[in-house]
């Protein structure tokens, strides 16, 4: 059981970080079309400055999980490096399942109630002269933050469970 969390905690991960990919190309096309629209045609877009910004906080978003699960994040380990793996794996579990884990998760359920309500009142950017719906945003939002609360929770079982810090269940897609 705990193996098929792990492992589907990791494929969730793993598929989201290539959309996150998809994002990076969506970001930087767009960017290269309002550069020549505004400088070689002289008709700027309405809509690139939304499409960046959503893009790039898509991309971080749903990329978060898949950095986790490479264990890409910035780590200051001058201590925790002095420590034994079993320490440290214990320290990991607590801090991803016990402290992080419920944190996300609680920000991924406000973040669907809200992707939830966007889509209920056809909310759009108010501030925005092309006024996208925003239910699209908040829900790519919602469903990073989760896919980041589910690998949490499957690198705190790893913390717990794995008997050596090189993450032995570790599962490799």
């Amino acid at each position: 059981m705990r193996q098929t969390f792990l492992t589907l905690a990791d494929r969730v991960s793993a598929a989201l970080g290539y959309v996150a990919q998809a994002m990076v190309l969506i970001l930087i096309a767009s960017m290269l079309y309002e550069v020549v629209a505004r400088y070689v045609l002289g008709a700027p877009t309405m809509w690139a400055f939304d499409v960046a910004y959503m893009s790039t906080g898509v991309l971080f978003v749903l990329g978060a999980a898949q950095c986790l699960r490479e264990d890409a994040h910035v780590r200051i380990d001058f201590l925790s490096s002095r420590l034994s793996s079993r320490v440290r794996g214990i320290i990991d579990g607590v801090a991803f399942l016990v402290v992080l884990f419920p944190i996300f998760g609680w920000l991924a359920l406000i973040a669907g109630g809200h992707a939830w309500r966007a889509f209920q009142t056809g909310e759009v950017e108010t501030v925005s002269p092309w006024a996208p719906l925003m239910w699209p945003f908040y829900s790519a939002l919602a469903i990073g933050l989760g896919a980041l609360a589910l690998q949490l929770a499957a690198e705190g079982l790893r913390g717990f469970f794995s008997p050596r810090a090189d993450d032995t269940f570790k599962i490799e897609i």
